[in-house]
């Protein structure tokens, strides 16, 4: 059975080395999050479209609809 070498680890999974982190990456700013940043940037863009997609098409029907009061 094999022993951990440190009691905070289960036994079997210490050790092992660990990936040297750039500052950033350090810091949580690593390109993982510049990409999610993206990802919500798109997601927004998207959104907005769609809204002033449907905004325009309610404008436009209740335009027609004043004008055909009007007249």
């Amino acid at each position: 059975m094999t022993v951990s070498k440190n009691i905070n680890n289960p036994v079997g999974m210490g050790g092992g080395q660990r990936k040297k982190l750039s500052r950033a990456e350090r810091q949580n700013n690593g390109p993982h999050r510049n990409l999610d940043r993206q990802d919500a940037a798109d997601r927004k863009a998207e959104l907005v479209r769609k809204m002033r997609e449907k905004a325009g098409a309610a404008e436009g029907t209740a335009q027609a609809d004043d004008d055909t009061a009007q007249s």
